[in-house]
């Protein structure tokens, strides 16, 4: 392990950055997943999206998104790759005509149950790589930021929505001070003519 606190530079820099280190951490679930679901055939991210559409026939492709956490664009992309491949269908959805929905085909449940025991051996590898009184610990963390990351959107549609609000409000004040600044100039003319 790295003692910072006596290094000095940008590898003590790194060995402090959250990003950095969950970017390392990423990288080795990444590695570790693919070791053990390399005979499902999925990537992590396809399972993740045949997991959650299993769950829930007919989940359009923003439902996806809200609840893989992967964007919209590599969502897409993704699904229709599925598709190509045959573990996902696309149908009208039932909610919204305007939307596609997707299902889950015979061929992606194939693959999902194969993949399944893949991913409980990727968690578990992981998992023993820290000490047994922090596992708990160190699940709650990663909930807690992806329940922050699921928040994000929404908090963002909030400020957008509050800026648009303010700078409505700005222009509505500029524009009242712009006239009174006529009025006054306009009575301020007046006064003089009569003088």
């Amino acid at each position: 392990m790295i003692k910072t606190a006596i290094q000095k530079g940008p590898v003590a820099e790194l060995a402090q950055s959250p990003s950095h280190l969950m970017h390392r951490a990423l990288q080795l679930c990444l590695d570790i997943y693919a070791e053990e679901a390399v005979e499902a055939g999925l990537t992590q991210r396809q399972y993740a999206v045949l997991e959650v559409a299993s769950q829930k026939q007919g989940l359009t492709q923003t439902d996806l998104v809200k609840a893989t956490g992967i964007d919209r664009s590599t969502l897409a992309d993704l699904v229709s790759r599925m598709i190509t491949k045959g573990y996902l269908e696309r149908e009208r959805s039932a909610v919204d005509a305007r939307a596609k929905a997707v299902r889950v085909s015979q061929a992606g449940l194939a693959a999902l149950e194969a993949a399944r025991p893949c991913v409980q051996a990727a968690d578990k590898r992981l998992l023993a790589m820290l000490p047994k009184a922090r596992r708990q610990n160190f699940i709650e963390i990663l909930q807690h930021l992806s329940d922050v990351a699921d928040a994000a959107p929404e908090e963002i549609k909030a400020a957008k929505k509050a800026a648009k609000k303010a700078d409505k409000e700005a222009r509505k004040a500029a524009k009242l001070l712009k006239k009174s600044k006529k009025d006054d100039e306009a009575s301020g003319r007046t006064k003089s003519r009569k003088a």
